[in-house]
């Protein structure tokens, strides 16, 4: 390493530039060799810095998100779960979230609606999209204790309407009192024509007002917001999960067990 090489890299540490640092070298010799001028050679290595600072960028979003785990749409069996392949890649495009559209999976236990739900999460955030995943059960938690510390502000500015896409994965698992279903409402009002929701649920719309805290007035206020720009999407069939242990023969499908019945 020559004087100019630790002038360089001295100067890139006080000046952050990691990539720069790492590619300056290999593409001085790169320049010299193709006989670059002085602006190529410029552009290549800030290119290197740029691309550098992206992939980091991109790789926190992943990680703040609160994915549980990470899946991906090439992982799922879409033969199995009897979905639109197709829909669902159109999704992916994530030209949804660009027009403010929403997402809606509905079905039974075990279909596959949080692995699409968090596939197309995981897509948006690699994407450069600020995503943001929560149970709707700790969402709601999470905003009442955030008001009861007198932080709720904060705490919905950076956990609901920041993001360009939130997560609420499984609505209608567990019954919401009367303050978190009004609560509810308003993380789907003031994201309404503002930022992208996806939501799943075992409930069909009809039932939507039974975790409402049996408000059908606030279950229609709510879904009219919520479906006004959106791609509603039922799923059905066996349960996704459980699938190997069928193929097993360790348990009987459901069509089997209703006709034993």
């Amino acid at each position: 390493m020559n004087l100019a090489h630790e002038r360089l890299l001295t100067l890139c540490g006080d000046l952050k530039l990691a990539a720069v640092s790492d590619a300056a070298h290999r593409l001085a010799q790169e320049a010299s060799a193709a006989e670059w001028s002085y602006l190529d050679f410029l552009e290549r290595v800030l290119r290197a810095e740029a691309t550098q600072r992206q992939e980091r960028s991109r790789s926190m979003l992943v990680r703040t998100a609160g994915f549980p785990v990470v899946k991906r749409l090439e992982d799922f069996d879409f033969a199995f779960a009897g979905a639109n392949k197709k829909q669902f890649t159109e999704l992916s495009s994530l030209a949804f979230i660009e027009r403010g559209e929403n997402v809606v999976l509905l079905g039974p236990s075990g279909v596959g609606k949080t692995h699409l739900a968090l596939a197309l999460g995981l897509k948006a955030a690699q994407s450069g999209y600020k995503v943001r995943f929560h149970t709707a059960a700790d969402l709601m938690r999470e905003i009442g204790t955030a008001r009861r510390q007198e932080r709720y502000s904060t705490m919905f500015r950076a956990s609901v309407r920041m993001p360009r896409l939130l997560i609420i994965d499984e609505f209608g698992y567990m019954p919401l009192d009367k303050a978190a279903a009004h609560d509810l409402f308003q993380v789907v009002a003031k994201r309404y024509e503002y930022g992208s929701l996806i939501v799943t649920s075992n409930l069909n719309f009809g039932q939507w007002d039974q975790t409402l805290a049996g408000d059908s007035a606030l279950a229609a206020a709510l879904l009219d917001r919520l479906l006004h720009h959106a791609h509603v999407i039922p799923l059905q069939g066996e349960s996704y999960r459980l699938k190997d242990k069928r193929k097993a023969g360790l348990i009987e499908r459901r069509t089997a067990a209703k006709a034993a019945d």
